[in-house]
């Protein structure tokens, strides 16, 4: 699993491209750009959530410590880690 926990400190705000509907779950950080895989679809949310999870576990932190700031309904979503 991907090491992100550069990204753990409160108030840091970045950047993700998500691929839902993928055929293995994984996080692929290169070049400063995140890019999170997840199997489930996107609807009701279950990606997101799923990006969260993944996301959380790959920094460190609770899932309840990362919030979507931006981007519920697009690949390219921000989240900020709340303190």
């Amino acid at each position: 699993m991907t090491d992100l926990s550069h990204l753990a400190a409160p108030g840091t705000e970045f950047t993700v491209r998500v691929t839902p509907k993928a055929s293995r779950g994984r996080i692929v950080a290169e070049g400063g750009e995140v890019r999170v895989y997840v199997t489930v679809a996107p609807e009701d949310g279950k990606a997101n959530r799923a990006v969260q999870a993944a996301l959380a576990k790959a920094i460190g932190i609770a899932k309840s410590r990362l919030r979507l700031v931006r981007g519920e309904t697009q690949r390219d979503k921000t989240f900020r880690v709340e303190p």
